[in-house]
C-alpha cells in the first residue's frame, strides 16, 4: 500500500538537474527532516507497509520529507505504552517535537478519555531495528517518473552518492500525479515486506535507536 501526504508538489534540485548533471550533493538529500504530522498529538505514528511523501516541507532543500517504509514516530524512537508511559530506560515519553505536550493519541473531543480506538489508545511503537529513522524518514527528491522516465516536461534531481533512485509511489489522488514515481533512498534500505521489522523493535536500554 502505498499512500501520499499531499500539499503541492514543488520543483527539486532546479531545471538543470533534468539533464545529466551530477546530482543533488549540495541539495540536501539525506538531510533528518520531522514529518509535520508528527506535530499532531493525535498522530501515533507510522505504519512500515505504507510510503508517504510530504511536499512542501520547509525543513528540507529538496522541499521533500520521505518516510519510507517506517514504523511509528521519527521523533519517539522508543515508543510509550497505551496509557502514553515511557518505556523504563527512556528519557521520556512521546512528546510533540519541540514542546512538552504529550502524544496522547485519537481521543473523543467531548471526552477526552473516550479513546476513538481503544485497542491502540495511546499506543506509539517503537521504531523497528532495521528501519530506523535515520535510515527511512529524511529529506529526498524525485528522480524518475512512474514508468523510471525523465521527460523532459517535468523536473527530476540525480541521486547523490550514497542514494539510489527507487520506485516507491505507484499511484496518488487525481490533480498529484507528479508526486508518483521514484526517489532518492539510501543505498542498502530498499524495503522488503518478507523481511522488514524482523529483527525487533528499538530499546531504550540498549540506546541504539535515538537518545532519549
Amino acid at each position: 500500500m502505498t499512500r501520499a501526504i499531499l500539499t503541492s508538489f514543488l520543483l527539486v534540485c532546479g531545471l538543470l538537474l533534468a539533464s545529466a548533471t551530477p546530482g543533488c550533493k549540495d541539495e540536501g538529500v539525506g538531510d533528518p527532516c520531522t514529518p509535520e504530522q508528527e506535530y499532531d498529538p493525535s498522530f501515533i505514528g507510522f505504519d512500515e507497509k505504507e510510503v508517504n511523501v510530504e511536499s512542501k516541507s520547509f525543513q528540507c532543500r529538496t522541499r521533500i520529507c520521505l518516510v519510507n517504509h517506517f514504523r511509528g514516530r521519527a521523533s519517539c524512537p522508543y515508543g510509550q505504552s497505551l496509557d502514553g508511559t515511557k518505556p523504563a530506560a527512556a528519557k521520556n515519553a512521546c512528546l510533540v517535537p519541540g514542546t512538552t505536550d504529550a502524544i496522547t493519541g485519537l481521543t473523543n473531543p467531548q471526552d477526552p478519555a473516550s479513546f476513538r480506538d481503544p485497542r491502540k489508545k495511546a499506543l506509539v511503537p517503537a521504531q523497528c531495528n532495521d528501519r530506523t529513522a535515520n535510515d527511512a524518514v529524511y529529506c529526498s527528491c524525485r528522480c524518475a517518473d512512474i514508468n523510471g522516465d525523465q521527460p523532459s516536461d517535468q523536473t527530476f534531481c540525480q541521486c547523490p552518492d550514497g542514494f539510489a533512485c527507487r520506485p516507491l509511489v505507484t499511484s496518488i489522488g487525481q490533480g498529484n500525479e507528479g508526486l508518483t514515481g521514484s526517489y532518492c533512498i539510501k543505498n542498502g534500505t530498499e524495503y522488503n515486506k518478507d523481511t522488514a521489522c524482523n529483527l525487533g523493535e528499538c530499546d531504550a536500554a540498549a540506546k541504539k535507536c535515538g537518545d532519549q
